[in-house]
Formats: C-alpha cells, structure tokens, sequence
C-alpha cells in the first residue's frame, strides 16, 4: 500500500512539474512577442523645436523623428493617401482666468503613391487637403518614400503668431501638436485603423516663449 502511495505522489508531482514549466515557457514566449511588438511599432518624437522672429513674425522651425509603420506603407502602396497635421497654438497667461489664444495655426500634409508612375506626392494646405487640392495648396512630387518622408519631418520658419501680438511684460506659451489624421482615411480604414498603433501616432509639446519675439 505504502508503495502505491510513493508512486501516486511522484506522478501528481511530475504532472504538476510538467504544468509549471508548461506555464513558464507560455510565459516567456508571451513576453518576447509582446517585445517584439513593442520593438516594431513605430515612434513619433520631437528631435528639436525652435520659436524665433522673423521680420514682423514669429515662426517655428522642427525636426521630427516619424517612421510609418507596415500597415501604414501598404495602405499607402494600395492607393490610400495618408493625412498628417501640424497644429501651433500661442497663449497669453492669465491669472485670473484661463490663458488667451493669441494665435492659432494648422499646416496639413497628404501624402499619396502615385502606382502609374512610381512617385511619391506630397501635398501641403493651411486647410484640410482632398484628392484635388484647391488654391493656396503646394505639391512636390518624390521619388522614393524616403524623401517625401524628410519633407514632412522638417518645418522650417512657418509663421504661427505677428510679434505685434506679444507684449513683452507678459508669459506666452506655445502648444505644438502633430499626428496622423485619421478623420481624412475613407471609412473601412477609419474602423481598422482605430485600434493599430501604427496609426495613433501623435505628439504634444508645450513650450515657453521668450519675452524677447515682442520687442
């Protein structure tokens, strides 16, 4: 009897111990593809930003760090333009009430492959850009995806407020936000893009300004 009941004991412990290291390596497997997820998604970061004053106005120049990811890329080698947006907002603080927008300015890009040709188009408005893009529009055309990609990444002197509207012996700050605009994708991919990282990328940084663009 007492061997039966050694050999039941050492068979539930293997089991047991079977399980566990089953469990175990569920565990790591699990977590090196949730790190490989991780390591694939793409990162949209801010590398420089610079306020300064030009003439009568008060621009912005930026480096963006922007990588697309798959889903993104082959949407866009499926004919899907992909819309991007740059947002700057200038406030005047207020102590006694909330801050007052000084100024506020957009800048949308459209970025769009071209299969007949091969090209990469970029399209670039102070409103939101359709297919056909009206007046006060600016387009280039790319060879590669690379270099439409840089001409996105850099902002250069782009006027967000008149130094007229900065006084001096005030605080102003500065709200800068870019992201992909998920609003202008036709509706299919609105639904399918709405829980993929690849397509929620987006930055917002807040800055204050120097009293100095008034003068």
């Amino acid at each position: 009897m007492m061997g039966f009941i050694t050999h039941c004991c050492k068979s539930v412990l293997q089991l047991w111990a079977a399980k566990v290291h089953a469990w175990l390596g569920l565990g790591v497997l699990c977590g090196l593809m949730s790190f490989n997820v991780w390591a694939q998604t793409p990162a949209l970061e801010l590398a420089e930003l610079y306020v300064d004053r030009a003439d009568s106005s008060v621009v912005l120049s930026a480096n963006l760090k922007l990588e697309l990811g798959a889903a993104v890329e082959e949407a866009l080698l499926k004919g899907v333009a992909v819309h991007f947006v740059a947002e700057a907002m200038v406030s005047r603080d207020r102590w006694y009430w909330s801050d007052k927008r000084i100024a506020s300015v957009a800048r949308y890009y459209r970025l769009a492959y071209q299969p007949l040709t091969r090209r990469w188009r970029l399209t670039l408005s102070a409103e939101p850009t359709g297919a056909n893009s009206g007046a006060g529009s600016l387009s280039q055309q790319f060879e590669s995806l690379t270099e439409a990609l840089v001409a996105i990444r850099r902002i250069s002197n782009w006027k967000i407020a008149d130094a007229s509207d900065i006084d001096t012996d005030a605080k102003y700050t500065l709200n800068f936000q870019f992201r992909i605009d998920n609003s202008q994708l036709p509706r299919p991919f609105q639904i399918t893009a709405g829980g993929q990282n690849e397509w929620s990328q987006a930055l917002n940084r807040t800055v204050r300004l120097s009293s100095e663009l008034g003068r």
